[in-house]
């Protein structure tokens, strides 16, 4: 049995716990939520109103609670009446008809102070001179003309006092407006085109989950799974299937844990973003011993063997085990995380904003996107027989792959280089190559001896140590963001997004590119589109001023940026246009979008003067 077994689950777990400890941006609101009653005190058996106050930022709205389509999100409040109260009676406004860029039809929306009316019923048996409380929960997704953000729940009470003597308050609240169509109970009307616009979420979520498959940080992972499945397919095709169910239950089961740690994290204020784990060194490293460990193994430097009652229950999984298989898929998750792929930007930047039970529900569409291949190895196993038979070429393979994993850690390094200092990136440099010396030392002594026990202890105080000094890290590296292509072809310079806007008003082009050096894509994008002669020479003709934006390590600016486009990760790419709105670019860049936004935009701008 080799790493498949538990300590290989252990690794992969234990980065799913560092991944829960790291945030994402805010939630950007762009709505002051409050609640008023129309008197001081309520007698028994009278009726209370609680007016519901949206007051949307100027040059924002949000759909009204009937929007125009049934895909769009409506503004929504639920009311909570107190215990033995009749449920609530809710009245919306009507909304305002405005056209936007984005819409050929015009949309109904609200805009500026927004009154909801609840109406509740005083049970005539409700004790003069005590207190009621009556709670609210207010959904809504604001939108400018050219972006609409994650939706956004805010909670909030209102303390009533019920007896005689109460006198008229905030009757300007409850005169202003036309009020439409009552919801009685506090529901929430629209939900069925609710329903159908999540439906297209999570196929967006799908698609994205099953794109991620071709991303080169994902391939490390899936050379390393067809090693394994090379083995599971000479023991026949029920080996074959229960090895491809393990790890689409890894996949799946990792990707539930991150959906809980986003869970977790809007309870305590914030939220859980793709890839924005790798701003935390302390992840980088564990991941980085785990690859560690992952090469040492492939290079048959130790091989874990499982009790035999493990070892009996695991043999459908073929030489590697189900338990092997299973943590493939954890591992493969976690790799995958530096990575964006089209869609999945926009289903993450949906669920994050979205109740508990919509956040689980994306993230497993995602997973079972992205475990597609392995269902459908699962469903057809004899395709596994059209693989290469075992023989002693999988030892070349085996060891190759070693070497491919340790490319892996040398980037995982790079990462680790921008966020601490070069002394400690020393240091746990050394404490890696303790830990390989401890299991290289190991493999020379007898099993059970003493000498391979105390090697044994000493690769765990290496591990150990390695966590240590990332956990207890004094502060970020020095490395720089390279501003400059290394060909000189364009000119970066540091994100300011007060002067790219300021500079579009102008008439500028702005060029943004958010980047950072834990992703993969990004560095794919930047060398084969950004820093090429094709976009170098059209930037230059255009007079296009690139910004690039830093994300390597945690950034608040940068953060609120991406929330305030509703995304929850990177790579990210936006054109800043005078006259027009900006002009988002999709995560796999091309030469030919690039030119072409940059050829529009310029046309639209002579058209203009």
């Amino acid at each position: 049995m080799t790493l498949a077994g538990p300590l290989r689950v252990a690794c992969t777990s234990l980065l799913l716990v560092a991944a829960m400890a790291s945030a994402a941006p805010p939630k950007i609101e762009k709505a002051k939520i409050s609640l008023a009653a129309d008197r001081s005190a309520y007698p028994p058996g009278s009726t209370a109103r609680i007016a519901v106050v949206l007051d949307i930022e100027h040059d924002w709205h949000t759909n009204s609670n009937q929007p125009t389509f049934d895909f769009l999100i409506p503004t929504t409040a639920e009311i909570q009446a107190p215990a033995g109260w009749s449920p609530a009676r809710l009245t919306y406004p009507a909304g305002v008809m405005r056209t936007f860029a984005f819409a050929d039809q015009p949309l109904s929306v609200y805009e500026g102070k927004v009154v909801v009316v609840a109406e509740l019923a005083v049970p005539p048996g409700a004790a003069a001179g005590s207190k009621a409380t009556v709670a609210a929960k207010v959904r809504y997704q604001a939108c400018d003309h050219s972006q609409c953000l994650a939706p956004v729940t805010k909670e909030l009470a209102v303390e009533l006092s019920l007896g005689p003597g109460g006198k008229s308050q905030n009757q300007e609240l409850f005169t202003a407006g036309s009020p439409t169509t009552g919801s009685p109970g506090g529901g929430l009307p629209g939900a069925g085109g609710r329903g159908r616009g999540l439906a297209g979420i999570l196929l967006l979520g799908f698609l994205g989950g099953l794109i991620l498959n071709a991303m080169p940080c994902v391939l490390p992972v899936l050379s390393l799974k067809v090693f394994g499945l090379v083995h599971s397919a000479s023991h026949g095709r029920q080996a074959v299937a229960a090895g491809a169910l393990a790890t689409s239950a890894g996949i799946l089961f990792s990707f539930w844990a991150l959906a809980g740690a986003a869970v977790a994290a809007k309870a305590a204020g914030a939220a859980v973003g793709w890839g924005v784990q790798f701003q935390n060194p302390t992840f980088v490293t564990v991941l980085l011993v785990v690859v560690t460990l992952f090469c040492l193994n492939l290079w048959g430097l130790f091989e874990i063997p499982l009790p035999s009652f493990l070892a009996r229950a695991s043999s459908l999984g073929g030489r590697e085990g189900l338990a092997g298989h299973f943590s493939t898929g954890l591992f493969a998750t976690l790799m995958a995380t530096p990575c964006s792929a089209p869609f999945l930007g926009t289903a993450l930047g949906f669920a994050l904003g979205e109740p508990a039970v919509t956040v689980f529900a994306v993230f497993t569409a995602i997973a079972l996107g992205f475990a597609l291949p392995y269902l459908l190895l699962a469903a057809r196993p004899a395709l596994a027989q059209k693989l290469p038979r075992p023989g002693r070429w999988m030892d070349l393979v085996r060891g190759l792959m070693g070497f491919l994993l340790a490319a892996s850690g040398i980037w995982l390094a790079f990462v680790l280089s921008a966020q601490v200092t070069s002394v400690r990136l020393s240091l746990i440099g050394l404490a890696l190559l303790g830990i390989a010396l401890f299991v290289w030392f190991r493999r020379q002594t007898a099993q059970g001896s003493a000498g391979g026990r105390l090697a044994l202890a000493g690769a765990l105080a290496a591990v150990a140590l390695t966590v240590y000094l990332a956990t207890s890290a004094d502060g970020p590296g020095t490395q720089a963001l390279d501003l400059g292509a290394s060909d000189g072809r364009i000119a970066w310079t540091a994100f300011d997004r007060a002067q790219a806007e300021s500079l579009a008003e102008e008439g500028r082009l702005v060029f943004v590119d958010v980047t950072a050096d834990w992703c993969f894509t990004c560095k794919f994008n930047e060398k084969l589109v950004l820093n090429t002669e094709e976009v170098a020479t059209a930037f230059s003709a255009h007079g296009v001023v690139p910004m690039k934006a830093d994300w390597t390590n945690r950034n608040e600016e940068i953060g609120r940026f991406l929330a305030d486009f509703g995304k929850a990760g990177i790579p990210f790419y936006v054109l800043y246009r005078p006259g027009g709105e900006p002009h988002v670019f999709s995560e796999l860049l091309t030469k030919q979008a690039v030119i072409e936004a940059l050829q529009g935009s310029a046309a639209a701008r002579l058209a203009e003067r």
